[in-house]
């Protein structure tokens, strides 16, 4: 092994493998660009903490898990997959004689359930725990579990450079191991007073300044999201052409090679524009400033409602200082904040873990698959709130892919097969059974993904056709795609984006592996498009909503309503269900994509939740009463026929039976009052209805006005008896 530059981390490194062998586990606090990604795993596989089994490192992003893995088998003189490989979900790189595994923490979850005891696995390290990311708290409870029950042998060490390693320590009840060095100083800047420009010409100001002031190597800046890359990609392209900058993308739709690329050495000075994909654990040779926008887009699940959100956030204190460390991982540097100083010292010190504010229902299942009828009893490192378990549990329920006593169901299993949110898995069952799998396939990656279109995007957005379903637009888009190859002029002409197609379709090959056709497909475009949709409904049966009349507004069967954005193409459909929707205000919802729903589809899925009703009803504009026969799906309407010649032929019957057996001359009161009538009649219409009636029995019957009142008086001077008839009587 060649001889490697010696990092701060490599003066604790003894104590950690000393510590890891007396105690079982261990937390190594170290800044960031330490060295404690690059040197751990190694250190305690030499150390023989292993023994004869491997080390596996978890990392909280694909990115790092692939970058990691590379850099490690660079540093001990061997080829990326052979000593040192990575899992991430859809692509791998190991062999028989891999002993470190970087892997994402979804991988490790999933392999904790089908092999509870963990074999062949020796050493667990848990990189960057400060992100708190659901899976990484999953599988830091489901280890020290088997810790402390049939592997005492296997140990844990967690890591990072920002997390208060004092809860982490008491609950593996482990030593903590302190690194202080850094490898090069960073020089950090803050605006002096708040911009409100738009973050792209704010980006573009900064890099202009620091190519004034003789920048020399490759500026990393973390922006939140996909469109906020583009739009300071645009805002840069005349400077980076008259200074000769290499603008390259850097985030997590990209392709493997195009992240690569973003990475990689250049021959020319480089603009990286990321998102937090390149926070942590992520060296980038030749950086030598960083900045930072100080947000990030977060995924947050209301479970009140079911409905998820993703919003733009300003970052904590400790994600600040780990975008500032990418800078003097190689060489001193800089970090250009564009905020001030007085901003970043009142913001929160850590983010709130995942676990407090995301989606459980992926999880819930999995845990309930490992044997925890209820997830209170699972040993979380940090409980979730009992309003988010519970709504994942009623999900998992409406899904069928558990049973009231939390056990997990045959459709379950199946839905597990998938590396996906169990409404995508349940989508995929459907499909499956449907015989549409490779196209059910792509559904589901689609509902991974943001918004295909461009033209879709944005807040003047609109659609140009009416379709029965965007998602199946989308389809039929990505397969037109793919007949030309996928190449990237062909998905510009056709109205997509790039790198979303790319990663859609990358997601959708490897479900269709996974996927299969239970039966013979349907004949014709028309029958599968049913299928299709069919699917989608179930995976999404606590999303189904009516239109109110000539509105846009979806009124939803669970509680509840939303507006259908003007992007949508589903804009005839009376009955809907949200695939894609999301508070975008408190009480405020937006449908950004939907599909149509039939009422028979429900009957066919969900018999149990619809109902039948016969009522007589008030028709406030006729002001009559009117028969209406309802079905309702959980109450909601969603076929509904009114019979104004049926409730007068019911009207008929009822006053019959009530002037049943009169044989001798009899008053009838007509009471008019409480805004009731004739069913079937308006008031003006209802008294001549009964004189008619009347005069059909002559002799018997007659017809006066009444007040209405309950205690009409009674006349016995000229009649044998009389009877009120009210219209209370009548329904």
């Amino acid at each position: 092994m060649r001889a490697l530059p010696t990092l701060p981390i490599d003066d604790v490194l003894a104590s950690l493998v000393a510590a890891v062998r007396e105690r079982g586990a261990a937390v190594l606090v170290a800044p960031p660009g330490a060295g404690k990604t690059t040197r751990v795993p190694g250190a305690l596989l030499d150390a023989g903490l292993a023994g004869d089994a491997d080390v596996v490192v978890l990392e909280p992003r694909r990115l790092a898990a692939r970058l990691a893995a590379a850099r490690v088998a660079s540093e001990r003189g061997g080829r990326l997959g052979d000593e040192v490989g990575y899992e991430v979900r859809f692509d791998r790189k190991v062999g028989g004689a891999t002993r470190i595994r970087f892997v994402t923490e979804g991988i490790l979850t999933r392999r904790l359930l089908d092999d509870p005891t963990l074999r062949g696995t020796g050493v667990v390290i848990l990189d960057e725990l400060h992100e708190r990311h659901l899976a990484g708290d999953l599988s830091l409870a489901l280890c020290q579990r088997l810790r402390r029950g049939p592997r005492p042998d296997l140990k844990i060490v967690a890591m990072s450079a920002t997390i208060d390693p004092g809860p982490v320590a008491a609950f593996l009840d482990a030593p903590v191991v302190e690194s202080l060095g850094r490898t090069f100083p960073v020089d950090v800047e803050h605006a002096a007073a708040p911009d409100d420009r738009h973050v792209g010409k704010q980006v573009a100001s900064a890099v202009r300044r620091l190519v004034g002031e003789g920048l020399d190597g490759d500026v990393l800046v973390f922006l939140p999201g996909g469109g906020e890359i583009r739009r300071a990609a645009e805002d840069l392209a005349e400077l980076a052409a008259r200074a000769n900058l290499l603008v390259l993308p850097l985030h997590g739709e990209l392709s493997a090679d195009e992240q690569d690329r973003a990475v990689a050495r250049a021959d020319r000075r480089k603009i990286i524009l990321a998102t937090n994909v390149a926070e942590t654990s992520v060296t980038i040779d030749g950086v030598v400033a960083v900045i930072d926008a100080g947000t990030a887009r977060v995924a947050r699940h209301a479970p009140w409602s079911g409905l998820p959100s993703l919003v733009v956030e300003p970052i904590s204190k400790a994600s600040a200082t780990q975008r500032a460390g990418r800078a003097g991982r190689t060489r001193p540097g800089r970090a250009l904040r564009l905020y001030t100083k007085h901003d970043h010292d009142t913001r929160r010190e850590r983010d709130a873990p995942e676990v407090a504010r995301a989606d459980l229902a992926e999880a819930a299942l999995e845990l309930h698959a490992a044997g925890f009828a209820r997830l209170a009893d699972f040993p979380w490192f940090e409980a979730p709130p009992p309003a988010a378990a519970e709504a994942a549990d009623e999900l998992l329920l409406r899904l069928g892919a558990v049973d009231a006593r939390g056990a997990v169901t045959a459709l379950g299993r199946r839905m597990l097969r998938f590396p996906a949110h169990p409404r995508q898995a349940r989508l995929l069952v459907e499909a499956e059974r449907r015989g549409v799998a490779r196209e059910g396939a792509i559904l589901a990656a689609l509902l991974g993904a943001r918004e295909l279109r461009v033209e879709r995007r944005g807040p003047g957005a609109a659609a140009r056709i009416a379709a029965d379903s965007d998602l199946i637009e989308d389809l039929d888009a990505l397969l037109d795609a793919r007949h030309g190859g996928l190449k990237p002029h062909r998905l510009r002409d056709l109205g997509l984006d790039v790198a979303t197609a790319m990663a859609v379709d990358r997601a959708a090959r490897q479900l269709e592996r996974l996927a299969r056709d239970e039966t013979r497909g349907p004949d014709g475009d028309a029958a599968v498009d049913e299928a299709l949709l069919i699917s989608v409904l179930a995976g999404y049966p606590d999303r189904v909503g009516r239109r109110r009349a000539r509105s846009a507004e979806i009124v939803f069967a669970a509680g509840g309503s939303g507006t259908l954005a003007p992007s949508s193409v589903v804009i005839d459909a009376e009955l809907v269900v949200a695939v894609d929707a999301g508070e975008v205000a408190r009480g405020k919802v937006s449908i950004r994509r939907a599909s149509k729903v039939e009422p028979l589809w429900l009957l066919e899925l969900y018999p149990e939740r619809v109902a039948e009703t016969d009522l007589l009803v008030w028709n406030r504009e006729a002001e009559r009463v009117e028969r209406a026969q309802r079905t309702t799906f959980d109450g909601l309407a969603i076929d509904e026929r009114l019979d104004p010649a049926a409730a007068r032929r019911f009207a008929v019957r009822s006053i019959d039976r009530a002037l049943a057996g009169i044989t001798v001359p009899t008053v009838v009161h007509i009471c008019f009052g409480y805004g009731m009538v004739v069913p079937g009649e308006s008031k003006p219409n209802a008294y001549a209805f009964l004189e008619e009636l009347a005069a059909s029995r002559a002799g018997t019957i007659s017809i006066e006005a009444a007040q209405p009142r309950l205690d009409l008086a009674r006349d016995r001077g000229s009649v044998d008896r009389r009877r009120d008839v009210h219209a209370q009587g009548l329904t």
